[in-house]
């Protein structure tokens, strides 16, 4: 397990946009289906995957995150009809502005999870949350006005 800068373990933090409809109702089914998956993943409920605005992701990453995944419905199951391919666009064009940036592509992911696969939202966090501690801290776009100087 990667140490951090205090020497100690590094738990990344990750931030996971939800769908409520599918992918939020699938993280509910999980815990209630008692299957684990990292405390360390923050989850925002948002009503369909294309309310997730790119600055969302970007000022997650700002703000601390370490990783940042965004889970809607199925393609063809959107409670709103084609909200989730307007976000896989989205996300598409985020991917290569992150790439510009300098922010590794593991630390974002887009996933498909409808609210009967509490399992498959178990595993997603699971091997997520592994990916983002094998690439360590993301300090690239670390706000530095947020950052106690040494004076």
């Amino acid at each position: 397990m990667p140490i951090n800068e205090e020497g100690a373990a590094f738990k990344p933090l990750i931030v996971a946009f939800c769908c409520n409809w599918c992918s939020y109702a699938g993280a509910d089914l999980a815990g209630s289906s008692r299957l684990n998956y990292p405390v360390n993943v923050k989850v925002i409920r948002v009503p369909c995957s294309c309310r997730v605005n790119p600055l969302f992701i970007l000022r997650a990453f700002q703000r601390g995150a370490d990783g940042v995944i965004m889970c809607g419905c199925h393609p063809g199951d959107c409670h709103y009809t084609s909200g989730n391919y307007f976000a896989r666009r989205r996300m598409a064009l985020l991917f290569s502005m992150l790439d510009y940036l300098g922010i590794e592509r593991g630390r974002t992911r887009v996933e498909w999870v409808s609210a009967a696969e509490g399992a498959k939202f178990a595993n997603t966090m699971n091997q997520f949350a592994e990916t983002i501690s094998a690439l360590g801290e993301c300090r690239r776009l670390e706000d530095i006005r947020c950052v106690e100087s040494e004076i």
